[in-house]
């Protein structure tokens, strides 16, 4: 606000501020630690893997047209596919994944939003959902509150196909009492996982991730780092997909995704979820292997298309420099993050296993990430267990691609990195140490640091 006052002008201080930050940035970095938000400039992510032969490609693409398909219930809306409901989050992948790219994670603008009364839907939005808020996913801890002696940790679908259109007779359907559950304490949120690089995660060996979570054991147990493996239960073999390393492959990824998100059957998920009278309009799986329609040969499904545009999704690029940030401070922050002992959990470089796909085959893995879960603490405990990962225990989060990331942790807490990092520091949590060392550093080192993850 600027104000005439005979000759002279007055201008708020808060006003005044704001024109001194724009002016220079780099003097307003130097005096407050800050997140930068969201990095600026091309997206660097969402195109294939590099190397791919013709055919290869084809499956990418026509995987990232499945990916982006909108579900009506029956497939009666024009430019829709079958299968949605009876419960769901969203009615396509897309909706979800595709920040900054198609494959990504949360948008700006939630779409949980606009299709909860879609096609004339009655859906209530729940609380927790907001339109600048992260699209999320919603889980009751129990499943006989107040007791608390039968766990539950599913996925409740946020909305039903009630009143729509293409569900006519649908009525004998509710949401479920989020509410209620909030004030039982008994409610847990989830955030999409972005997808960029899937392929190359799925293809590192066991045996590697295994050697890595030996590795640096002193350093680890100095800074109280342990770390366990999840795994499937009858193979045994080692998962890595999902906020609680909970999914073995990408195609299990997918069927689960398509089944608990959309509500859509498929082969690996053949069974609907909450199979309400009169809201089941279709035969089962909805999703499956085509045998009479489309050229030979072309008769996957849905799941497998899905799992492939993932499997052959490039991992996001990072840059050396990036608006006011210079090269110098993104190197001093990877030094920083190394110093503080970020990368004994967040492992900069696997490497791929042999793969039948070229493009997988003995590649370099940037991923930032040991695969491994990990004790986070009472602040981020969410008190659900899957396989292994127990109540407060989390996948390490691949960092690769955060520099445009909006939402951070399992639920979507927050936005800035400052706050992230901050909440990894609870008690019980193997990150206390590394929290503790991030805070001794000066505001200019912790700068760079913040830098440095926002470049990736």
């Amino acid at each position: 606000m600027v104000r005439s006052h005979g000759s002279r002008l007055l201008i708020s201080f808060r006003e005044m501020l704001k024109l001194w930050a724009s002016a220079f940035p780099l003097a307003v970095m130097l005096s407050a630690q800050t997140d930068l938000g969201v990095r600026t400039g091309s997206a660097g992510a969402g195109a294939p893997l590099a190397g791919l032969t013709n055919k290869e490609a084809t499956v990418f693409s026509k995987g990232k047209d499945a990916f982006q398909e909108i579900q009506s219930v029956t497939g009666t809306i024009a430019g829709t596919e079958a299968g949605l409901g009876p419960t769901f989050n969203n009615d396509s992948c897309v909706g979800c994944h595709s920040q900054p790219a198609i494959g990504g994670t949360s948008p700006a603008t939630n779409p949980q939003i606009a299709v909860a009364t879609k096609n004339g839907a009655t859906n209530v939005v729940p609380f927790f959902i907001t339109i600048d808020g992260p699209a999320r996913e919603a889980r009751f801890k129990y499943a006989n509150p107040p007791t608390n002696t039968i766990r539950d940790g599913g996925v409740h679908g946020l909305y039903t196909i009630k009143g729509r259109t293409d569900a006519p007779g649908c009525s004998n359907i509710a949401q479920p009492d989020f509410a209620a559950a909030a004030a039982q304490n008994n409610l847990s949120f989830r955030i999409p996982t972005p997808t960029f690089g899937a392929g190359l995660i799925e293809t590192i060996r066991d045996s590697d991730i295994l050697a890595n979570k030996a590795a640096n054991a002193a350093s680890k147990a100095a800074l109280g780092i342990s770390g366990h493996e999840n795994r499937e239960g009858n193979a045994g073999t080692i998962t890595r997909f999902g906020w609680k390393a909970q999914n073995k492959s990408l195609l299990i990824f997918s069927g689960e995704a398509y089944n608990v998100e959309q509500g859509v059957t498929n082969e690996a998920f053949p069974q609907k979820r909450g199979e309400t009278a009169g809201c089941m309009f279709n035969a089962t799986p909805e999703d499956h292997t085509s045998f009479t329609s489309g050229p030979p040969g072309d008769v996957t499904s849905d799941a497998v298309a899905f799992a492939n545009f993932m499997r052959l999704l490039a991992p996001p690029t990072p840059v050396a420099s990036f608006g006011s940030v210079t090269a110098v401070s993104i190197n001093s922050g990877k030094t920083q993050f190394t110093a503080v002992g970020c990368p004994l959990c967040h492992t900069p470089t696997f490497k791929t296993g042999g793969s039948p796909v070229a493009a997988l085959n003995n590649k370099d893995v940037n991923l930032f990430s040991d695969l491994l879960v990990h004790r986070m603490g009472s602040g981020l405990a969410d008190d659900i267990i899957q396989g292994s990962a127990g109540p407060s225990e989390f996948r390490t989060a691949p960092l690769w691609g955060l520099g445009q990331r909006l939402f951070f942790l399992h639920d979507g807490r927050t936005s800035d990195l400052m706050q992230a990092i901050q909440s990894h520091a609870s008690s019980g949590s193997e990150a206390n140490a590394s929290v503790v060392a991030f805070n001794r550093l000066t505001v200019a080192q912790k700068q760079d640091l913040l830098n440095f993850l926002r470049s990736l």
